[in-house]
């Protein structure tokens, strides 16, 4: 795996994929989250509750998003969340691998942060996948497929916190040190 992602650390190719990414994220935003939340009365989708659910708050929500809410759920918002995860874990690995790479870190241990993203759009995935069984199931809803998938939600949106802590952090030393380059070289001339 980590021979893959050094093979593709090319700054114009991880550009064309942060733009992608960001593309779709900025289309479920925009289009297809609020397309669903029209449905909602004001409720956040399931996907967007970062903290996590109760078995309650889905059968609320499903109730207010009534037969159109959930078609809308299901045929709009989750197609394009199938796309999104792998395109994030992608591109923010790759990211982050670059970073790591400018810095000659990609040779040391903690290059296997750049792994985070991956992980955590595997967790997206697995978060979609029981809100799609929710919704052709509903209803009933089921308590343990409630517990399971918040749990997904849960893991994905702590470790794309992690993940965004460690980023920034990772910006921060990377400017550091090429402005520190910087007036090392501005001292030798």
């Amino acid at each position: 795996m980590k021979k893959l992602i050094k093979k593709h650390l090319q700054g114009k190719k991880i550009l064309f994929l942060f733009l992608l990414t960001n593309l779709v994220y900025v289309y479920m935003l925009f289009i297809s989250i609020p397309k669903v939340m029209s449905y909602s009365q004001g409720m956040d989708i399931l996907d967007m509750r970062p903290i996590g659910y109760a078995t309650f708050l889905v059968e609320m929500l499903f109730d207010n998003l009534g037969e159109q809410g959930r078609a809308a759920y299901l045929w709009s918002q989750i197609p394009i969340d199938m796309i999104y995860p792998l395109l994030f874990g992608i591109c923010y690995c790759l990211l982050l691998a670059f970073l790591f790479k400018q810095l000659n870190k990609l040779n040391k241990p903690i290059f296997y942060l750049a792994y985070i993203p991956l992980l955590a759009g595997l967790f997206d995935y697995l978060e979609n996948i029981g809100i799609i069984i929710m919704l052709r199931n509903y209803p009933p809803v089921s308590s343990s497929l409630v517990k399971t998938t918040s749990t997904f939600t849960l893991l994905k949106s702590g470790l794309t916190t992690i993940y965004f802590v460690i980023l920034t952090i990772t910006l921060i030393v990377f400017v550091f040190t090429f402005l520190m380059k910087k007036l090392d070289s501005n001292k030798n001339t």
